[in-house]
């Protein structure tokens, strides 16, 4: 799968395929949890042979076959986790599928509110950093644990409540998506104020004017 950001412009919508964008930290984690997970699980396998009870037994198989499962599920369907956008004339459709289930989001235009890019989200100082540097590594563990659990980096508020997506997107790409969305939606797709500064101040001039 590749990390760039495709586009299919249809005679009535436009998709956007946002590619893989798995930071290689991160990816090396959810590698790490699913090695470790399938070793507990070896370990239970392997010590339920030498166990004379015919129940603890098929506990402990079953117990290692739920291990092996879980990782399994949890290691594909974050590797191969892939968001899309829909854009027609009524709705933007955002879209969220793995292996192993999919789920589809369609909001209307008129109550999607301005679209924000919000970037890496802020980070206060872990308490046991060093004061001059991280000898321990808690600042740079807290760090990997924000962006695994980063939902998004662009967002707009419907209904009252913030819909964060497009994980591990950077400035670039978003300035680059963006216009391709604002080209196809117009004035159904409405920005926040930081675009001003992000992208060329002509361009969004001209956006905004138009």
């Amino acid at each position: 799968m590749s990390d760039k950001i495709t586009y299919y412009w249809g005679n009535d919508h436009l998709q956007v395929k946002l590619g893989k964008r798995l930071m290689p930290r991160i990816r090396a984690l959810f590698w790490a949890e699913f090695v470790v997970t399938t070793g507990m699980a070896t370990i239970f396998l392997l010590e339920s042979f030498y166990i004379k009870a015919d129940l603890l037994r098929v506990l402990s198989c079953i117990g290692a076959s739920v291990l092996y499962l879980l990782a399994s599920y949890r290691f594909i369907s974050r590797m191969f986790f892939v968001e899309e956008l829909w854009l027609d004339e009524e709705y933007l459709t955002i879209v969220n599928r793995t292996p192993f289930r999919r789920t589809i989001k369609r909001y209307d235009w008129p109550s999607v509110g301005p679209l924000h890019y919000v970037g890496s989200p802020t980070k206060t100082a872990h308490p046991l950093k060093g004061e001059c540097y991280d000898y321990f590594g808690f600042e740079t563990q807290e760090q990997l644990i924000q962006n695994l659990h980063h939902e998004g980096n662009l967002y707009f508020n419907y209904a009252g409540f913030p819909t964060r997506f497009a994980r591990g997107l950077y400035s670039w790409d978003a300035e680059e998506m963006v216009r391709v969305m604002k080209l196809f939606a117009g004035h159904n797709l409405r920005l926040g104020p930081e675009w001003k500064r992000m992208v060329q101040e002509s361009w969004y001039n001209n956006e905004e004017e138009g």
